[in-house]
């Protein structure tokens, strides 16, 4: 396990330690952690990480827990993030994977994550594409990227779940609030069962087959971490 480690943490750019050097003090101080599952993101192998998202803070309570689990994060990020000063820098610098969306360019993301999958990194793609719309954030109908990603490159398809980043910052608001500390709940889930599909062309029905076992594996997963999941309507996936 070190040696695999040493040869994930060795090839990261300057901007991947700056940002670790910055981020991950400020998120154990401000934020309280009650992760289950890690043990799905051990092994030598690449995998695709597929997950919820509730607000533009949780790509930092993702990355805490990947980087704690020496699976650094390869991004799936929409490409005007690629233009933004210093922020480009960083994206760049760290390998994160711009996708350029409603264009033939966007196959060459897909691409990408393939490659860098096979090459044993951690690939994190939000199924839905975007923040959830849901009024009471449960996620949506997944797209076929995650399920085609991991197909494509062979690897694990691995389910997660998360909870609390909403608290710090509201879906698609520009706030932070820090104080009183959130709680961050996040439970990672075994992979996918995909074998059954491995061997067959990548159809529009094979990909939607794959996307529905993952969604319903992150709904499961969701309702593990959600307070209120029993009192809550789970919406979306189906």
């Amino acid at each position: 396990m070190q040696g695999t480690r040493a040869r994930r943490r060795g090839r990261l750019g300057p901007a991947f330690r700056l940002a670790v050097f910055i981020l991950k003090p400020f998120l154990t101080i401000f934020t309280r952690r009650d992760w289950v599952g890690t043990q799905h993101l051990s092994g030598d192998r690449g995998i695709v990480l597929a997950t919820n998202h509730l607000s533009w803070f949780d790509p930092l309570i993702i990355s805490h827990i990947l980087w704690d689990n020496d699976r650094p994060p390869r991004f799936l990020a929409k490409d005007s993030l690629f233009t933004v000063p210093f922020v480009g820098w960083v994206l760049r610098d760290t390998g994160q994977i711009p996708v350029v969306r409603g264009t033939r360019d966007a196959a060459l993301a897909v691409e990408a994550a393939v490659t860098a999958a096979q090459r044993g990194e951690c690939v994190v793609v939000y199924p839905e594409g975007t923040i959830t719309k849901d009024p009471d954030l449960w996620p949506g109908r997944a797209k076929n990227g995650a399920a085609r990603i991991a197909l494509t490159a062979g690897v694990p398809l691995v389910p997660m779940a998360h909870w609390g980043a909403q608290e710090v910052m509201g879906p698609y608001r520009k706030e932070l609030r820090l104080l009183p500390t959130k709680l961050m709940r996040v439970a990672v889930g075994p992979p996918v069962d995909l074998d059954d599909l491995r061997d067959r062309e990548l159809t529009a029905e094979v990909l939607a087959i794959a996307s529905t076992r993952l969604m319903d594996a992150i709904q499961d997963l969701l309702r593990q971490v959600r307070p209120d999941a029993d009192s809550e309507t789970t919406k979306g996936a189906r």
